[in-house]
């Protein structure tokens, strides 16, 4: 992507493209300043490759598209095609991987000193045959050239990648834990530490590469545009201690680092003092589970070291150690660890502990979240109240804030319920959040966040309503609460049925209270219900809805 002078251009979708629909069916005329270049190779393909590094070789000539012959191409030869690609030096070299052999076949024998441009380019002489026996075929994997640099290792900095031969950092905002891992495993690295966004003093040209983009098999510069900012990725991975084929970030089986080589480790070398070490290199809770192969069984090599930490170091290597006295497990005790991490998130300044600035605990700092516009609304809202075990959410709010840095959290992490680390990214944003949750009422089980199942919060426990303890008014005032408007139905058990424990007052509202609990009540005859008695109410919808919108559309132009 390039600037130009404006004009009429023909915008097509990238889907179209993908889907191989006629371009025309697709095109919408506009009126833009960015114009498409594109370089193809003109004489080298891969073919039917996982990604665009990877695939069975055909080299083209006098127009016509041949096979090329496993014996007739080496490392060297493989060098120059994987460069002349725009991609990182081969990693494997093996006949038939990607396909066999098709004709027609081509008949000579490259001779590459690895250092040409392109394979054309490089010496050649006649081939003894002109066929390959079936599973002949090249199919050749090049790597992807990504790297991070400035940081004390080759395990953190910015992230960079190399693309069309050019090096440059790689940024998008939406880059998360999650993303992170999977580009520290490909760098040979550990498990991901830290994703911090920073903005730089000056613009420019970035790769500007999706997140979505970050998954197994698919290489960065499938997805690469070129981008014009100031915002860059830094990335921190352990260098030296990793967990594989956990449920999350925070668990799997141990592997440790040491000469370029990563080992196993045995459950009789390792103890819950230890455990709290590697749970506090990822940045994760204390751990929770210890267990012998709970994330597979123990895969050569084994470290020959037992570990002998006090718990308070702050990486595992730096724990003294002992010789062990065996270099090999039974099957079954590799090291299996799971660190909590259920996500420290509280609200502060505010009239309770239900509402004020949302702030979350990450790598052992307090920050508040920041405000991005599209991104929270009263949905994520209400997944953080009952998080916070506050009642239904009431409002949400942005505030301008005077915080150096702030962690950005993607409205779809929350509604899925991935845990907040594993999204967090830090950021520097001038709008923070301010969530306000009713701290003694909520609705459960609803249509809408302003309809379904009443319960009341008392000493901590919540509890249900019966039907013959609840009347009209008391629906006013409950609906005033969580910030909608007037009650439109209320009927037993509509959104569920009672659960024990069962409110044991009745309300005796007049309708004009704040909050339910400022109501006056008496002694209920009863501490259960019939089945099917509950409280079930739905409001209208949400007051100051227009001026809700008018604050979201201000926000989006901001």
């Amino acid at each position: 992507m390039i600037d130009s002078s404006r004009t009429t251009g023909w915008l097509i979708s990238s889907d179209c493209v993908l889907s191989r629909s006629p371009l025309r069916d697709c095109a919408t005329s506009d009126y833009t300043d960015q114009i498409l270049k594109l370089t193809c190779s003109d004489s080298v393909r891969l073919l039917n490759g996982s990604s665009l590094c990877s695939g069975r070789l055909e080299v083209k000539s006098n127009q016509s598209w041949s096979s090329v012959c496993e014996a007739d191409f080496d490392q060297q030869d493989a060098e120059v095609v994987c460069r002349e690609l725009g991609c990182g030096p081969p990693s494997v070299l093996q006949g038939a991987l990607y396909g066999e052999v098709e004709a027609p076949v081509w008949s000579k024998e490259f001779q590459c000193g690895g250092h040409e441009s392109a394979l054309l380019d490089c010496r050649s002489s006649g081939s003894a045959g002109n066929s390959c026996s079936p599973g002949k075929a090249v199919g050749l994997t090049c790597s992807e050239p990504v790297r991070l640099v400035g940081g004390a290792s080759h395990c953190e900095g910015t992230l960079e990648l190399k693309y069309l031969g050019e090096w440059r950092p790689v940024y998008d905002s939406l880059w998360s834990f999650k993303k992170a891992a999977v580009l520290c495993y490909y760098l040979d690295c550990g498990s991901a530490v830290s994703v911090t966004q920073r903005k730089e003093s000056t613009w420019r040209s970035k790769w500007s590469i999706s997140s979505d983009c970050v998954q197994p098999g698919i290489l960065l510069r499938e997805c690469a545009a070129s981008h014009y900012n100031q915002f860059i990725l830094n990335i921190t991975c352990s260098d030296s201690v990793r967990l594989l084929n956990g449920s999350s970030l925070c668990s799997g089986r141990l592997e440790v680092k040491s000469n370029q080589s990563w080992s196993s480790v045995c459950e009789a070398d390792f103890d819950q003092q230890d455990a709290e070490v590697v749970c506090r290199e990822f940045g994760c809770g204390p751990p929770s589970v210890l267990q012998g192969a709970l994330y597979g069984e123990v895969e050569a090599p084994v470290w020959s070291k037992e570990f002998q930490c006090g718990g308070h170091e702050s990486a595992l290597l730096d724990c003294r150690s002992s010789g062990s006295a065996g270099n090999s497990c039974s099957p079954g005790k590799a090291v299996g660890l799971t660190c909590s991490e259920s996500d420290d998130v509280r609200l502060v300044g505010g009239p309770s502990r239900c509402a004020g600035t949302l702030e979350l605990k990450h790598l052992r700092e307090w920050r508040p979240m920041g405000y991005f516009h599209v991104s929270w609304t009263m949905k994520e809202a209400a997944v953080m109240c009952e998080h916070l075990d506050c009642g239904s959410a009431v409002s949400i709010e942005a505030a301008h804030s005077s915080y150096k840095a702030v962690w950005l959290i993607w409205s779809s992490c929350i509604v899925s319920k991935t845990p907040l680390r594993d999204c967090a990214i830090s950021d520097h944003l001038d709008q923070i959040l301010k969530l306000t949750c009713s701290d003694s009422v909520r609705l459960l089980n609803g249509s809408s966040l302003c309809s379904g199942r009443l319960e009341v919060k008392s000493n901590q426990s919540w509890s249900s309503v019966c039907e013959a303890d609840f009347d009209q008014q008391d629906a006013e005032v409950v609906c005033r609460q969580l910030g909608c408007g007037p009650p439109l139905g209320l009927q037993g058990a509509l959104y569920g049925e009672v659960e024990a424990p069962v409110w044991s007052k009745e309300f005796q509202c007049g309708g004009h209270e704040s909050a339910l609990l400022d109501c006056r009540s008496s002694g209920s005859a009863r501490n259960s219900c019939s089945p099917g008695k509950a409280v079930g109410l739905t409001c209208s919808g949400r007051r100051g809805a227009a001026a809700l919108m008018w604050f979201k559309i201000t926000l989006f132009f901001y």
